[in-house]
């Protein structure tokens, strides 16, 4: 756990989820107890098939030991390697879930790759909140507007907040470099277009990252930095590469990837804003496993 909060800025505490190598976020507002969850984690065993709620209830000892109120439990997009715990926050937080508009393109590719029937809606409409490029909400006396940013998913937003941006798995720290875009609906190119969007954003802004995996010659887990920093010294992107020298580097790194250890349980229960699939007949809930890929 770490926290900023430069003056006149939004406080931020960053949880770092090292099982799924994940970063969410407490956003407050500093002139008041409003505040914003990002990027949430549901604990899972792929081994039993069990879940547990050790990481978000991290968030709310943090959030009831600060008197914090919230008022948004936002997702970044479709996570692919953790499960989202929002649904267990809002029961016992409050706060309205969102997520991008786009989550209908996810929803309807998924929703035919895990075979889920017409019973399973498409419009969005399990999160409260569908956000689209130029929208703005409040956190208290915080403005904040969204950036969509698609590349890596087609649902991908950052949440510019104050002088913070919340750029999900759309940049990493300088080190490690950008998202994958080997994913359904990704696109290198569409990456490299959605994040000259953040460079554009004044230098001093400060970039929080949805994951770190620590690279070999960094001895701990980072998640802050800065547009200059990006701008400067990312290994995919930084010095003013160009768009077809982007897209090269990221497509032959996403050739040597492997898949996410939980992307098939993520993905179902992520889409479905951090519900679980409904239960079979008889009263136990299942999730699905496509043979032979996505």
């Amino acid at each position: 756990m770490s926290e900023a909060h430069p003056s006149g800025a939004p406080v931020v505490t960053g949880f770092f989820d090292e099982a799924t190598n994940t970063v969410s976020y407490v956003v407050r507002d500093p002139a008041s107890t409003s505040a914003a969850i990002i990027d949430s984690v549901l604990d899972f065993d792929y081994a039993s098939g069990r879940t547990n709620t050790a990481s978000a209830d991290r968030l709310i000892d943090f959030v009831r030991a600060n008197g914090l109120d919230v008022e948004w439990i936002l997702e970044t997009h479709v996570h692919a390697d953790h499960l989202s715990a929002a649904p267990y926050l809002q029961e016992r937080l409050g706060g309205r879930i969102g997520i991008g508009e786009k989550i209908t393109v996810v929803q309807d590719t998924f929703g035919k790759v895990f075979n889920e029937g017409t019973e399973f809606r498409r419009d969005g409409s399990q999160f409260d909140r569908l956000f689209r490029e130029g929208d703005t909400f409040t956190i208290g006396g915080l403005e904040a507007r969204v950036l969509h940013t698609p590349g890596h998913t087609p649902a991908c937003l950052t949440y510019v907040i104050g002088d913070a941006a919340f750029v999900g798995d759309t940049l990493f720290m300088p080190d490690y470099g950008t998202a994958r875009c080997d994913f359904p609906g990704g696109s290198a190119r569409q990456l490299y277009r959605s994040i000259q969007k953040i460079f554009a954003l004044p230098d001093s802004t400060r970039i929080f990252v949805g994951h770190d995996y620590k690279p070999a010659g960094r001895d701990s887990y980072a998640w802050e930095t800065t547009v200059a920093e990006e701008k400067a010294r990312n290994v995919h992107i930084g010095g003013a590469k160009s768009e077809d020298e982007f897209v090269a580097v990221r497509e032959a790194r996403d050739s040597t990837l492997a898949m996410p250890r939980l992307i098939i349980p993520s993905l179902q229960v992520n889409m479905r804003a951090g519900q679980m699939p409904p239960p079979a007949p008889d009263g136990r809930t299942y999730l699905k496993i496509p043979l032979n890929g996505l």
